[in-house]
């Protein structure tokens, strides 16, 4: 085998453009490393440069002979990394981007727990429903809501987000309780303008996907002030159980149509591809999923004694 180090050298070379870019890089004198690409010609029996005053370039052999390179250097990094993600914890600041409702319910309670099992670590939170621009502003990672994550990054999912047509006890027991879509016209539907889909609840039920038109009284573009508005008593709603699962679980909240609800959507933890992914990142990745999961809390049952069994309601 040639040295290794001739190979490495040679790498920077290339990536750098240049020798004295290279022994920059590395901290040697440029003679060091034109010496080192030379012996490693030598031994090879074959050019792997072209070598001119204004630029340097691969020859055909030394393409092929850098990609084997490159990937030596690449796989040495990683070793390292794994040797010494053994040997220490995750620390600096992590900066990451979470939508408003599902950070503010579920993602920032969790955090008191991430950051004292990981205490060298720092966190920058941002709450908003925008898309970030991971590389233009600086985030390590974040997390979307959408029914599949965005080009050219890596997504994790960490939870189910589901929706389900709810009301209150109180409203069920004035108007009824709707046994098919259709029922739906003959209701105060309450629309979530945010969702692109106004006017129609999009649902998937046994016989395939159905679109219902509906119409109501209020239109609101934030679903924890929609929540509120249905637990008044005033319609019916399209919302997600991560915001009214604990309303569902204790029934001062009702689910009608169970059979019908909108296509699944997840929550994703997105970030830029990294061969090499920051511990940080990793490690809250891997407690987010492991705290959520594909049957978060908020999905359990309701209990026995929900508004449906005290109220006498039939489905």
């Amino acid at each position: 085998m040639h040295d290794i180090n001739d190979m490495l050298l040679f790498a920077q070379v290339v990536k750098a453009r240049s020798f004295s870019g290279a022994a920059s890089r590395l901290g040697i004198s440029k003679s060091r490393v034109s010496k080192s690409v030379a012996r490693l010609e030598a031994a090879l029996g074959v050019r792997l440069l072209q070598r001119s005053t204004r630029r340097l370039s691969l020859t055909e052999v030394g393409e092929a002979y850098f990609e084997h390179c490159d990937r030596i250097v690449d796989e040495m990094a990683q070793a390292e990394n794994t040797i010494g993600s053994l040997h220490r914890e995750p620390r600096g600041k992590l900066r990451f981007s979470a939508p408003v409702a599902f950070s503010t319910l579920h993602v920032a309670p969790a955090l008191a727990d991430f950051m004292l099992q990981y205490p060298e670590l720092s966190v920058d939170m941002t709450i908003s429903d925008r898309l970030v621009n991971l590389v233009d502003e600086g985030y390590d990672l974040a997390l979307r809501i959408a029914p599949v994550p965005g080009d050219n990054l890596v997504a994790r999912r960490l939870a189910p987000i589901r929706r389900k047509i709810c009301g209150s006890p109180a409203y069920l027991a004035r108007w009824g309780v709707p046994e098919k879509p259709e029922d739906l016209a003959g209701h105060n539907c309450l629309d979530y303008t945010y969702l692109t889909t106004q006017g129609f609840w999009h649902l998937r039920g046994p016989a395939g996907d159905i679109s219902v038109p509906v119409a109501g009284k209020l239109r609101i573009n934030d679903d924890e002030a929609l929540s509120q508005a249905v637990l008044g008593g005033l319609g019916l709603a399209l919302l997600p159980t991560f915001i009214v699962g604990s309303e569902l679980q204790a029934g001062r909240l009702v689910e009608v149509l169970p059979g019908y609800v909108p296509v699944e959507r997840f929550i994703y933890a997105v970030h830029l591809p990294n061969r090499h992914l920051p511990l940080k990142v990793r490690a809250f990745i891997d407690f987010l999923q492991q705290r959520f999961g594909d049957e978060p809390e908020w999905d359990r049952p309701a209990s026995p004694g929900s508004a449906r069994r005290w109220l006498g309601l039939s489905r």
